[in-house]
Order: structure tokens, then C-alpha cells, then sequence
């Protein structure tokens, strides 16, 4: 009879919560509701439980469906606010602070998450000074759902750009509310939705990629809870991981990073820089730095800063023997703070442990390396000396351990992160994305508009404006004509321009060769903004860089026409167009000469009699793209030899 009765109370206690009136967590104290459409308000509560949402001293009246569900409209509605909305069933909640603006839906891989903290030196004025109640962020946490779309979140709110709350803001998403906001003074509500390192077809639903063959066959694949499981099972019982090998900085019974410990038989070596670059070939595995460096009693005391700019891939920096801060892995730039009680006037041991597992280990080029306190600074660049912990051994026919990343799997993002939102009215969406399917360019120029087209379905609001940031320069320079998958992926995103209600924010001249994350954020939202304002606001201002409008073969010359060159073709330098290449039937390109004249430019080439084709701005990072209009907005790289 006890456990009957125990039984009863849990199943009237289960019964208790999936009853209990509920709203999804996008609908909460502080959210920022689209003006000017018609909205949905939802939740879950009781079978057939009336349901009234007051809002704007209106009643709007409902019942639950026998699956749990409710839904209102409510009728469209200027901006402003705040207001409150009271929601009643057989218990009442009440949302407290709503604005009635315009919200956009921001997604992406890491270029979007990128924080305002993670760029707060770059923009320290700007977090100093935020003080914009009516900008708000509600930010989604990493999830992923294999089986199906889900219906809600597990937790999320609403902040307001004030103070310390605008550190998590994705600083792209940021600049492009802040410079909407000034223009017209609505609430700007941004819903984000992104996650590093992850792919398109991640975050588009199945139905969108049902006519990618290979995609769908791995969404079955993933439905199939039992391959799943033992997909984990097989990467906890695998046995031919080889043993971590012994680190011997950190083995004997004085660590490499105690000030008590005597170096013997260190190196040389220039920070910044990789090793593999100064005479370590092929190492993976740990490599440990010291330096010995001078501080000044002014600097002794006090908190103070390091910058070591950035470090392939991992690192733990330790001063005077204390471990003051550690990154897991490569793209962070490393800026750690040092306590007050850690420098002494005089000599400073710094020692950094660098772990790398492929490609090139160390420090990355043109990144700031220095110590500051107060007003003094110590600059961390030139000789150290480094000893090399442990090397990797390769795995034996390779990793065999199995498993999937569930974030990088096609519609897992969507699942979880998107379809709990297609009930939100938005004024648009803001996607920066693209850097993980660099690979296979050809397969995004069908992906791209797969996604556009399957969001714009899933919210039903008809072509709601699309915009976009197409890939900035990144990697090596390149001082010959080249081939490029990042330039046909740039490709693909300004052949996808041709869907209505579209716009690209150029990013080319943005970008830096060392750093997938350019720390350059607010040029890339205000250049979202302004496709925006074109887009989205209809209003009549030149919101991109040129971009190719036709090639013509002119005799032993090829004359370029644009489209978006506003006041006038010019350079940003005030030099002739370069990164032009072109060439003949047989497609060797070469660098060619080139002028602007009457707002269009002319290309040619002594070593190319019989032109047929073009290029601009063809490579992963162009050495200089300064073709611009006069509004400084630069030309987007295109080819006309596809």
C-alpha cells in the first residue's frame, strides 16, 4: 500500500507539472516583441484550459489543445513601450518591461558568437559607455538535437545593452542594432542563435535538405538511437588509443615552471612565431617557454595584464612559478590578468606550456605580446628559450575511436536551436557564417539558399529580409594567381543575391590573414546595418560595394561594368585597381593592368592578346582589393570564368 500511495503521489506530481501553465522561454520579463505583424503568443497548460492574454488593456482568448498546447494572436502593433502582459489559465503570470520594436534573428559560427568581452580591449570605450536599455539580447545556448525540432528552450533571457550586461552581446550582432537604433530610435530586440565551428546544413531543417542525398542518409543515420549509443560505447571502451605520453615539465619532482627549477639544454627560439619555422619539424605534442623579463618597481603591486596574442593551440602561462591564466584551445586571443601580489621589482620568470596536435604550434604573428601595469609596459616579443615536453606519437592506422560531433551533424542545430523560435515574429535574419564549409564551396552555393528559403518557410512571414556577411581575407598571402575554395565560397554567397529581399555586407578588406576571427566586429555589423537600411528600411542610400555587373572582351581589353558604385568607382589608396588577374581561352591567368574610366574599369594585360576572363580579388586573402565607391564600401571579388 506505501509504495501504491508513493506511486499515486508521483504520477499526480508528474501530471501536476506538465499541467502547470507555461510559456516558452522566449516569452519572458524583457523581450522585445515585432512591431507592425501579427504575433504569437504560446504556451502549454491543461487540456482544454481557457486561456486570456492581456496586453495593451486587450483580452485575447484561447483554449488548450488536447496535446497541451495554446496559442494567440495578437494584432499588429506600433513600437513602444515598456508594457506588461498578464496571462491567465488556472494560475496567472505576468511579464514585466516588453518593448515593441523590430527583431532580428542573428546565427552563424563563431564570427557571430564572437562576444564583446572576447573584444574587449579592441572596444573597451564602447562597453565603458553602454547605455542602451532599449537594445536587448537573448542569447541561446549550445544545443543540439539529432531526432527531431523541439518546441523549446532549457533556460534563456532577455538582457539590455547597460553596463557589464553588454559583455556577452555578439559584437557583430551588437554594432548592427547599436547603428539601427541611433537611426531610428525602436527597440532593437537580437534572438542568437550560433555556434562555433559549425556548418550550414546543421542549422537547416530536414525538409530543406531532403534533395542532398548524402545529408539525408546521415540524418536517418542519426535517428537511429541504437548507432548513436553504440557510436559512445565504442569511444569509451576503445583500446588503441595510445598512453598520453609522459609531459617532463611536468614529471620530475621540480616542475619546468618553478622558479626553483635550473634550466638545462633549452633553445633559443623568437616569440612570436611558430617552431615549426625555426627548426622543430613536425612536432606535435608540448613546448615549453621561458623567458626571464625586468619589472619596474612602479608596476609591482598592482593588478596588471598580459597579452600573448595568440597561441596554437593550447597554453598555460605561469609567472614567478603561479599559473595566472590557460586557454584550451587556439582562436581566443590570450589576454590574462595577473594578481597584484605576483611581479616583483626586477626579475620575472614567465614559462608557457604550448600544447599542439597538428599543423604549426606556437605563437601567433602580428598579435600584441606585452605585460602592462598602470602606465608601464613590458614588451614580451623577441628571444625565449623553449625545451620540448613530449612528442606525440602518430596513431597507428589512424584514429579509430568513432564517435560524431552532434553540433557539426546536418539539422542538429536547427533542432534545437532554431525551431523553438519560428513562432516569433522577426523583421529579419543576419547570417555570418560559411568558414566551415570552405571545403566543398560548390555544395554551400546550394546549401545557402536551401537555408535562406527553408527559415523564410518555417516562419511564415513571407520573404523576410536576408542578410549576410560574405567571408573576409584570411590565411597566406599570395602574390601569383591562385585557385581559392574561399573565393568560390565567396562566390556562392554573391551569386545568392539573386534571391529576392537579399543583401551581402562585402567583408574582404575586414579580415586578417592569422586570425579566423578578425577582431574587427563593428565594421562588419555596421556594413550588416546598412544592407538593412536598404533592405528591410526600403530606404535609397548605397549600402554595398560594387559589385560586377558585366565583363566585355573589347578588342585586347576587358571593360568591367558595376552595379552599387554610388558616387563614383575610386581606390582606397589612391593607386589603379590591382588584384585583377586575366586570361585567355586557356585560363592561365596572369596579373593584369587596370584603370577606372567612366565609371568603369579596364582591364588588360600585354602578356594576354585575346582576353576572354576576369578576376578580382581571387584568393583566400588578397593582398590588397582597393577597388571601393566613394562611399568606402569595397567591391565584393567575383570571376566570369566559372
Amino acid at each position: 500500500m506505501k509504495r501504491f500511495a508513493l506511486l499515486c503521489f508521483l504520477f499526480i506530481a508528474h501530471t501536476a507539472v506538465h499541467a502547470q501553465l507555461r510559456l516558452p522561454k522566449l516569452i519572458s520579463d524583457g523581450m522585445v516583441l515585432q512591431r507592425d505583424v501579427p504575433l504569437n503568443i504560446w504556451g502549454w497548460a491543461t487540456p482544454g484550459e481557457p486561456i486570456t492574454v492581456r496586453f495593451k488593456n486587450k483580452n485575447y482568448k484561447t483554449v488548450t489543445n488536447t496535446t497541451r498546447q495554446w496559442l494567440v494572436k495578437l494584432p499588429s502593433m506600433s513600437a513602444g513601450g515598456p508594457f506588461t502582459m498578464e496571462i491567465v489559465g488556472k494560475s496567472r503570470l505576468l511579464l514585466n518591461d516588453i518593448l515593441l520594436g523590430d527583431v532580428w534573428f542573428c546565427s552563424g559560427q563563431s564570427n557571430m558568437v564572437h562576444q564583446m568581452n572576447i573584444h574587449d580591449v579592441t572596444y573597451a570605450n564602447e562597453i565603458a559607455e553602454a547605455n542602451y536599455p532599449q537594445i536587448r539580447q537573448f542569447w541561446i545556448p549550445t544545443l543540439t538535437n539529432l531526432q527531431a525540432p523541439q518546441a523549446d528552450l532549457p533556460n534563456g533571457q532577455w538582457k539590455s545593452a547597460v553596463g557589464e550586461d553588454v559583455r556577452p552581446f555578439s559584437a557583430v550582432a551588437y554594432f548592427f542594432a547599436k547603428k539601427l537604433y541611433e537611426r531610428y530610435k525602436i527597440p532593437i530586440g537580437i534572438i542568437n542563435a550560433s555556434v562555433g565551428g559549425t556548418p550550414i546544413e546543421a542549422w537547416t531543417s530536414e525538409e530543406s535538405l531532403a534533395e542532398f542525398s548524402t545529408l539525408k542518409a546521415t540524418i536517418e543515420k542519426n535517428k537511429d538511437t541504437t548507432y548513436i549509443n553504440s557510436l559512445s560505447r565504442r569511444q569509451q571502451t576503445n583500446t588503441n588509443r595510445p598512453v598520453p605520453p609522459v609531459d617532463l615539465g611536468l614529471s620530475g619532482s621540480t616542475k619546468w615552471y618553478d622558479a626553483a627549477y635550473i634550466p638545462k639544454g633549452w633553445h633559443p627560439i623568437n616569440v612570436p612565431g611558430y617552431w615549426e619555422d625555426q627548426g622543430i619539424r613536425d612536432l606535435n605534442g608540448v613546448v615549453w617557454y621561458r623567458k626571464e623579463i625586468d619589472v619596474p618597481a612602479s608596476m609591482v603591486g598592482k593588478p596588471a595584464k598580459v597579452f600573448l596574442g595568440r597561441i596554437v593551440d593550447a597554453d598555460e602561462l605561469y609567472i614567478n612559478g603561479k599559473s595566472v591564466g590557460k586557454t584550451t584551445y587556439m582562436y581566443p586571443q590570450r589576454r590574462y590578468s595577473v594578481p597584484a601580489d605576483v611581479l616583483k621589482a626586477g626579475k620575472n620568470l614567465l614559462v608557457v606550456r604550448v600544447t599542439n596536435n597538428a599543423g604549426k604550434g606556437g605563437f601567433v604573428p602580428d598579435k600584441p605580446y606585452c605585460l602592462f601595469a598602470g602606465a608601464d609596459t613590458v614588451d614580451l616579443k623577441g628571444t625565449w628559450h623553449y625545451k620540448v615536453g613530449t612528442a606525440y606519437r602518430p596513431l597507428a592506422g589512424g584514429n579509430s575511436a568513432g564517435g560524431i560531433n552532434a553540433q557539426n551533424q546536418p539539422t542538429a542545430l536547427y533542432n534545437a536551436m532554431v525551431a523553438p523560435e519560428i513562432n516569433y515574429g522577426i523583421k529579419g535574419f543576419c547570417w555570418y557564417q560559411g568558414e566551415s564549409n570552405a571545403g566543398k564551396p560548390q555544395e554551400y552555393a546550394a546549401l545557402l539558399p536551401a537555408l535562406l528559403k527553408d527559415w523564410r518557410q518555417k516562419w511564415r512571414q513571407g520573404d523576410l529580409p536576408f542578410l549576410y556577411v560574405q567571408l573576409p581575407g584570411f590565411m597566406d598571402y599570395n602574390y601569383k594567381p591562385t585557385e581559392s575554395s574561399w573565393a568560390v565560397l565567396r562566390e556562392a554567397q554573391l551569386k545568392t543575391l539573386a534571391l529576392p529581399n537579399t543583401a551581402m555586407a562585402v567583408a574582404i578588406d575586414l579580415g586578417e590573414w592569422n586570425d579566423i576571427h578578425p577582431d574587427n566586429k563593428k565594421g562588419v555589423g555596421e556594413r550588416l546595418a546598412l544592407a538593412a537600411i536598404k533592405t528591410a528600411y526600403k530606404e535609397a542610400i548605397v549600402y554595398s560595394g560594387p559589385l560586377v555587373q558585366s565583363a566585355t572582351v573589347e578588342k585586347d581589353k576587358i571593360v568591367v561594368r558595376f552595379t552599387n558604385t554610388g558616387g563614383g568607382l575610386i581606390t582606397n589608396d589612391g593607386e589603379e585597381p590591382s588584384e585583377f588577374a586575366i586570361a585567355g581561352a586557356d585560363k592561365k591567368f596572369v596579373w593584369a593592368k587596370a584603370k577606372i574610366e567612366d565609371g568603369k574599369v579596364i582591364v588588360w594585360s600585354d602578356e594576354v592578346a585575346a582576353p576572354q576572363y576576369v578576376r578580382y580579388a581571387w584568393a583566400d586573402n588578397p593582398v590588397n582589393p582597393n577597388l571601393y565607391n566613394k562611399e568606402g564600401l569595397p567591391a565584393s571579388p567575383f570571376r566570369t570564368d566559372q
